[in-house]
């Protein structure tokens, strides 16, 4: 069961991070362009648009493949203090308290979004839609809960190797 679970949630992750590659190759590219046309006078119109959405996405996908991987940065100097059994007790905590907080933040990103829907909130100046980046980012932090699970159930292994 755990194979199938590991599978499908090491491919969500995959799609992500193949997102938040994208996003900051948009960025990128955009940045380019826009710095080299104004140079003749014909600057990208709404370049602050696209790069402020292109980072949105590229910050919150990426979450999930570092949390898979464990590339966030820990501190460890009062952690490996603990004696054995303090250890385990504590790292399960904290980690069912990361499922829960990102199982929320998830669940209010999604109302959020469709508060934006609802409101037809846009970008200032492409009037590009706001919503789905909200849901992008309920979506990607539940895939840091199901990551997390899998940490949980799984101490001390990583998901995929980076």
């Amino acid at each position: 069961m755990w194979q199938v679970y590991k599978k499908v949630v090491s491919f969500l992750v995959k799609v992500l991070m193949v997102l938040a590659g994208l996003g900051v190759l948009a960025m990128m590219g955009i940045t380019v362009c826009d710095v080299i046309f104004r140079r003749f006078g014909f600057p990208v119109p709404g370049a602050v648009d696209m790069v402020q959405v292109a980072a949105c996405v590229s910050a919150v996908c990426a979450l999930p493949y570092t949390t898979a991987v464990k590339g966030h940065v820990a501190v460890e100097f009062f952690f490996q203090r603990l004696p054995g059994i303090a250890k385990i007790i504590i790292d399960s905590l904290w980690r069912i308290a990361v499922i829960v907080l990102y199982a929320i933040m998830s669940w209010r990103s999604l109302i959020y979004g469709g508060t934006l829907l609802k409101r037809h909130s846009v970008t200032l100046t492409l009037q590009i839609p706001l919503f789905w980046v909200l849901w992008l980012m309920a979506f990607s932090f539940a895939v840091v809960s199901l990551v997390k699970i899998y940490n949980l159930t799984h101490p001390g292994k990583e998901m995929m190797k980076p």
